[in-house]
């Protein structure tokens, strides 16, 4: 198998550094880059840009969806396929199919989120390039590690290398994917 890099990771000692050393990639202009600490960082979410998460859409489409479906499934066979008058009721009432429809809202809107969570994660991705990485065991528990992708196109392995040492990296690596 051929090896090709996924990206350089740079280990950092303290969150301060850390917060500092994001706020410098981001101002050097790269766009495809990750932390990876121990415990949340209060400030991490803006220096790296990071808005709301995309996986509310997919619950709002796959409910909304699944919310229309019966309604409509409910139409079709009441009131089009195979009307039946019971009582002199009406082939097709608006509140009689609410409660399906909304079971199957809330029903489609969990598998939506769901599915969204795994589509935007990548997932599933049974073992990724990190963890071949020795050191990257101590991002768990008291390091903090900064990495920048292969894919970003200011990507230039001696340039960022660079830049990840002038901000204080230490145990600057390549990390290489099996493609």
């Amino acid at each position: 198998m051929s090896e090709k890099i996924y990206g350089l990771i740079a280990e950092f000692d303290s969150p301060a550094a850390i917060l500092h050393a994001a706020e410098k990639v981001r101002d050097a202009g790269y766009r495809r880059w990750d932390t990876f600490t121990p415990f949340p960082i209060h400030g991490m979410e803006k220096v790296m840009n990071l808005g709301h998460s995309l996986a509310g859409w997919f619950s709002l489409a796959l409910g909304g969806g699944a919310f229309l479906s019966v309604v409509g499934l409910l139409w079709f066979t009441n009131a089009f396929d195979y009307p039946l008058i019971v009582g002199g009721k009406p082939m097709f009432s608006a509140p009689m199919t609410f409660v399906p429809s909304y079971i199957m809202l809330i029903m489609g809107g969990a598998v939506g989120a769901l599915v969204g969570m795994l589509a935007l994660n990548q997932l599933p991705r049974l073992h990724h390039p990190l963890f071949k990485k020795p050191r990257f065991v101590l991002a768990s528990r008291d390091k903090f590690f900064l990495l920048i992708g292969a894919l970003d196109e200011k990507f230039c392995e001696t340039e960022t290398r660079k830049l990840l040492e002038a901000i204080g990296g230490a145990h600057i690596e390549i990390v290489e994917d099996e493609a």
